[in-house]
């Protein structure tokens, strides 16, 4: 055998394999066919999140006249685009030497397994090269998901790919989908001046949220500027003197769209392709997800498949932490993946972030909840910085205290929700968050006045039951 281990995919689940593998001193390859650092680091997590950046700061700085600071800005998305660019190079270079440190080979190019022993790349430069290995991990990730009618041109109908590499802000952006994706992009270019429209299929915007905090989030969408279809379809689009026209199905009827660009963001599918699972024989389900244990194994004795390709949230952290478990399982570690929750965050504005059940997930499940919620504007912090929207809420057990779940929107809403997924994990309660001392004055001692509200003990707010 060439390696113990081969890797195929560079992603945040693919990489931190391989290292935690080079790590336990495994003779390891990583197999890329673009660049490390997979859709997260290069087309997603973190692009977006410097553009999203960028354009809060400027609209902070704005909405500081009259407090005290009074400034004339402006955005150059072509100069923003450079920046992240930066960003992201940075951030794969620093991956590259980790891989190289931890003496993991790097190979770029397209993998196909021959036999359950024997991968085939296809390299960059047209030749091939065929791999023996003792193990190895599918960590291929995700596409987007394409509508019938609205194929992904590049150039009327964009991937969130695209919309990165933009250099010209759309005057009108017709936005498909209201999930995650779709509205960061929403909120990020409303603010660098498109006027954003958005179709949604289901009853809400970011569908399966707390239905609380997405009508929060219509509120902040509405009050921005754009135009939000909810219960409504796209049904087709023409071209007309470089506009494009988009038929929308909506509770009123069916409505014209005019707009400049179009984005398609309806969600993603694992991604195997190419890759040869048929001449292996590893399962897959009805939907292409890979069927794994909670060693990550497949059917397959030492095949094992992480991230988006294997059921569950399709989230870069997720990814990360099954590329640790599997590269200890790997090492004859009992390792495994059984974490209680996997926390998510979307970088709207305001941010939301969410861990555990919801009241309506945890009623349906049988508990008997109580609920504790804290609105920033009573927040000292919140106040002081000018960042009242939003809110904490924790849904814990009545009988027990024992905390199920919790939902943030609000500022730092992302930096906040880790301490309530450590909670969880912990199987902490209600009188262990509420008793614990927060740092004064901080945007996480509404965690704490949260869990005092559920309790009936708030001091900074009105104790009164919670109703749906």
């Amino acid at each position: 055998m060439d390696y113990e281990c081969v890797v195929i995919g560079g992603g945040p689940g693919g990489y931190v394999a391989a290292i935690r593998l080079g790590q336990l001193g495994k003779k390891v390859a990583l197999i890329e066919k673009n660049r490390v650092g997979g859709e997260c680091l290069n087309y997603g997590c973190i692009p977006t999140k410097t553009i999203i950046n960028a354009v809060k700061l400027a609209e902070k700085v704005k909405s500081m006249a009259g407090r005290g600071v009074n400034a004339q800005l402006s955005l150059n998305l072509k100069e923003l685009k450079q920046w992240k660019n930066q960003v992201v190079t940075q951030l794969v270079r620093g991956v590259e030497n980790l891989l190289k440190s931890n003496k993991v080979e790097l190979i770029y190019g397209e993998a196909s397994f021959v036999d359950t022993n024997t991968i085939q790349v296809k390299l960059k430069d047209g030749s091939t090269r065929e791999i023996k290995t003792q193990n190895s991990v599918i960590a291929t990730g995700s596409v987007p998901i394409e509508l019938p009618g609205f194929p992904i041109d590049h150039t009327n109908i964009l991937s969130n790919w695209d919309m990165l590499e933009l250099e010209d802000i759309p005057s009108r952006l017709l936005v498909i989908g209201g999930g995650v994706v779709g509205m960061e992009f929403a909120f990020a270019f409303s603010k660098l001046g498109s006027k954003v429209t958005v179709v949604e299929l289901m009853d809400q915007l970011l569908p399966g949220q707390d239905k609380e905090v997405s009508a929060l989030l219509y509120e902040s969408a509405i009050s921005h500027g754009m135009e939000i279809y909810l219960k409504s379809k796209a049904l087709s689009w023409t071209k007309e003197n470089g506009t494009l026209k988009v038929k929308v199905f909506t509770q009123e009827g069916e409505v014209e769209k005019e707009c400049d660009k179009i984005l398609l963001s309806v969600g993603r599918k694992p991604y195997t392709k190419g890759l040869g699972l048929e001449n292996i024989g590893v399962k897959t389900d009805e939907k292409g997800f890979i069927i794994v244990d909670d060693c990550l194994k497949t059917n397959i004795e030492n095949i094992y498949a992480i991230g988006d390709v294997v059921r569950g949230p399709m989230l870069a952290h997720k990814a990360s932490r099954q590329g640790v478990v599997v590269a200890e399982v790997i090492a004859g570690l009992s390792s495994r993946f059984d974490n209680v929750v996997i926390p998510d965050a979307t970088f709207t504005d305001p941010e939301i972030a969410s861990v555990g059940h919801t009241v309506e997930s945890a009623t349906k499940a049988g508990y008997e909840v109580i609920v504790g919620k804290f609105p920033f504007v009573a927040l000292g912090r919140a106040v002081s910085v000018a960042e009242t929207k939003g809110f904490v809420k924790i849904i814990a057990e009545k009988s027990s205290g024992v905390i199920l779940g919790a939902q943030i929107v609000g500022a730092n809403a992302s930096d906040l929700i880790s301490e309530l997924s450590l909670a969880i994990e912990m199987g902490a309660t209600l009188e262990d968050l509420s008793s614990t001392i927060h740092p004064h004055p901080t945007f996480p001692e509404a965690l704490m006045e949260a869990a005092e509200a559920a309790q009936g003990k708030a001091i900074h707010v009105v104790n009164r039951p919670w109703r749906k």
